[in-house]
């Protein structure tokens, strides 16, 4: 059993816990060169999705979204020296590293196909997956130039970045040595909940943000519904938090992963509601707090998807060791050492 009271950040080290049997249920195959390198590839696609949404967001506070009136090329050129200037340079680097990050996802997919015999079945689906999450958002981000920031195109671009941020943390955390307890209950369940009502909320949020109703609604007393159901929807996803951090404190012998992550989660929430009314006090007039508010938002959805895939992990755990051996009980495979060792 993991310590609990341990606060360590080994599981994005991906190293697993000592003494974890070989043949546990979620660690026979994850501990392999191949899925080792694939793990990490799509770590380093993950964090570099969280950066391009941070200059994304900074893009938008700074109005640079049209500083590059082309698409794909900025200026008709690939570097468009001439024209260099804050602004430009936002745009113009938000483009170069969404291109980075949509040829690694041609490189997963590649690496998926090239070791395909040493991983798991559903791995190169979900490479597939993700790299048709990320040619849709290139071609929303093409749009979103060519329509001139048209609301609901901005608002579809925030939306499908999310997801395809979610579906690679997702996918790094599935491939993670990873020892279960058995203990999660209604855990995952709670976590998706919390994550769900974040998406939802981040999606107002990107519409407030993609027609300006914060703007709007301070200046001219406009469209100060969309804003206030923005305010208003603070509330669900922050219970949901709440309780699955109260819930998590409660559950004895759980994995210390799952009590990091939601711990983690606790103090985001909080830390995202203070951006937002610091946002909201200052009117939207310092920039990086908005920037910080629409990462940490990011941060905080990606944080409830781990622990959501993870205690997934700890379910189906559960669910597959209570099938094992016929003519045991429950507690009789509790009670086995392959059993005690598969959990």
């Amino acid at each position: 059993m993991a310590n609990s009271s341990s606060f360590n950040f080994n599981f994005l080290k991906a190293v697993p816990p000592v003494n974890t049997p070989a043949n546990s249920v979620d660690s026979y195959c994850l501990d392999s060169a191949e899925i080792t390198f694939i793990r990490r590839w799509v770590w380093k696609m993950a964090f570099a999705t969280l950066a391009l949404m941070a200059v994304g967001s900074a893009t938008r506070v700074m109005n640079a979204g049209l500083a590059c009136p082309d698409w794909p090329l900025c200026y008709g050129q690939l570097v468009p020296t001439a024209q260099m200037n804050l602004r430009v340079f936002l745009e113009w680097f938000h483009r170069m590293d969404a291109s980075l990050i949509g040829l690694m996802a041609i490189g997963l997919v590649g690496l998926c196909a090239w070791y395909r015999r040493s991983l798991p079945g559903w791995l190169p689906r979900a490479a597939v997956g993700a790299l048709f999450l990320i040619v849709v958002q290139g071609i929303l981000g093409g749009l979103t130039v060519i329509e001139l920031l048209r609301f609901d195109i901005v608002t579809a671009h925030l939306g499908t970045a999310l997801l395809f941020f979610c579906s690679l943390l997702a996918i790094a955390l599935s491939l993670l040595p990873y020892r279960p307890t058995g203990n999660t209950g209604k855990l995952p369940w709670l976590g998706l909940s919390a994550a769900g009502l974040v998406y939802a909320q981040s999606i107002i949020g990107g519409l407030v943000a993609s027609r300006w109703a914060a703007h709007q609604c301070f200046g001219l007393s406009e469209l100060c519904n969309i804003m206030n159901t923005h305010i208003a929807g603070v509330l669900p996803p922050t219970l949901a938090v709440l309780l699955l951090v109260v819930s998590v404190w409660r559950t004895p012998a759980l994995n210390s992963h799952l009590r990091i992550l939601a711990n983690a989660a606790g103090v985001l929430v909080v830390l995202q509601i203070l951006l937002g009314i610091a946002t909201l006090k200052l009117q939207l007039q310092v920039e990086p707090l908005t920037v910080c508010h629409q990462t940490i938002g990011a941060a905080l959805l990606g944080t409830l998807v781990g622990f959501s895939v993870l205690s997934l992990r700890d379910y189906r755990a559960l669910r597959n060791y209570r099938v094992q051996p016929e003519g045991l009980t429950s507690d009789q495979q509790m009670a086995s050492p392959t059993s005690s060792a598969a959990l």
